[in-house]
């Protein structure tokens, strides 16, 4: 049994990439508004270490407004195929410019292009309204790179606490989770 809920959820995500057929970075994001009613979408994971774990997103959209009002969050990857799910906990922070500037420089051009043209979580009248304003910023920027629009970014939750679930025969699942303490971590486990 690992100490280090970190390094448990390394040897956990590394099986998963190796197993899962889809999207093993695929995590549920919950979130909730400042009147504390719960919304919760799917996201990838593009970072993880010591001080969280990253995902990128649209910073003018509701996922934002609600973690301005509320900067706490929670993670759930569900990997079927191993039969494994681990639930992370904690405060959220803003990744900086730089991590922000690194990642949307990795991304695909017409995913670029696509942070620039949609209004993420506003309404939309019709599709061909957003594809109009997706060959306006391919216009744009025809020749050129693709800068990070200033409303998109990186968010980081540091984990308070993580949970690593088991599928067991007969509903007998074992669960551990690790809970912040000061520098350090203390484990404990759950009744399925």
């Amino acid at each position: 049994m690992a100490d280090d809920p970190l390094a448990l959820f390394d040897a956990w995500y590394a099986e998963a990439r190796a197993s899962e057929p889809n999207d093993p970075n695929a995590v549920a994001l919950a979130t909730a508004d400042g009147a504390g009613r719960p919304s919760v979408r799917m996201v990838l994971l593009k970072g993880h270490g010591p001080d969280g774990f990253v995902f990128y997103t649209n910073r003018e959209g509701r996922k934002a407004a609600e973690l301005a009002d509320n900067p706490n969050a929670a993670l759930l990857f569900h990997w079927k195929s191993l039969r494994r799910q681990i639930r992370i906990e904690g405060p959220v922070t803003l990744a900086s410019d730089a991590e922000s500037d690194a990642y949307f420089a990795s991304r695909s051009r017409d995913s670029q292009l696509g942070a620039w043209a949609s209004d993420q979580s506003r309404p939309l009248a019709d599709r061909a309204t957003f594809e109009a304003r997706f060959e306006a910023m391919t216009t744009r920027f025809a020749g050129g790179d693709v800068p990070r629009p200033p409303h998109w970014g990186g968010y980081r939750i540091a984990p308070r606490s993580i949970e690593f679930w088991q599928d067991r025969a007969h509903r007998l699942h074992e669960r551990r989770v690790f809970t912040r303490a000061g520098d350090g971590w203390t484990e404990g486990m759950l009744y399925p």
